[in-house]
């Protein structure tokens, strides 16, 4: 299924990365402070979380990287990281918080990168793929540079999750909901369902060699 590139489709995927960028780059900020990295270091981090995802799922798909082709995201993800940092040093802040942005760019990067996939025609079950990757790598980024194992191999219901929302969106879509609608329904799945994994500690079985 391609979706036709309309002006409104383009108009809530712009809204919808714009979103993605912040909030991902914030999760980022809020992990690497806990480094006590300096301000150019959080900013790499920053940057890497919020644009890395999309910059991957872009080449694979060969498309022109949108932060590139568009530095407004570029700007946003400079801004969200300066704020943060600022915000940071006035408040007291829980060195859990950023599970919360972290599931919040979860959502929106996993809605805008099956959206930019399917626009390009991608089938259905590696535009849910992509949405995943998009959703994930940003993260996978910002914990390597952070020297950790990344959140999404051994964390709660992580990329699940984002798989499951990418492909209930392209369910909705296929069913002809309307695709404001499909994303904001789909969003806050992969956004509830990221916190309950986190709060009740929900995750898949682990690998393990029988002894």
């Amino acid at each position: 299924m391609t979706l036709n590139p309309t002006p409104a489709l383009l108009d809530n995927l712009y809204w919808i990365t714009l979103i993605a960028v912040v909030v991902s780059s914030a999760s980022g900020v809020l992990k690497a402070g806990f480094k006590q990295y300096d301000l150019f270091g959080v900013i790499i981090i920053a940057v890497a979380t919020g644009l890395g995802g999309g910059s991957l799922r872009d080449m694979l798909l060969d498309q022109e990287v949108f932060w590139i082709k568009d530095d407004i995201f570029f700007i946003a993800s400079l801004v969200s990281a300066i704020v943060i940092f600022i915000m940071a040093r006035l408040l007291t802040i829980s060195p859990r918080f950023f599970l919360i942005p972290d599931a919040a760019g979860l959502a929106t990067f996993g809605i805008a990168g099956t959206l930019v996939s399917m626009m390009v025609g991608a089938p259905w079950l590696v535009a849910s793929f992509m949405g995943v990757m998009t959703g994930t790598m940003g993260g996978i980024f910002r914990d390597i540079l952070s020297n950790e194992p990344p959140v999404v191999f051994q964390s709660t219901l992580y990329a699940t999750v984002s798989w499951g929302g990418s492909l209930l969106f392209i369910y909705l879509l296929y069913i002809e909901s309307d695709v404001t609608v499909a994303a904001i329904v789909s969003g806050i799945s992969m956004f509830t369902a990221r916190l309950l994994a986190i709060r009740y500690n929900l995750s898949l079985p682990k690998f393990r060699f029988k002894t």
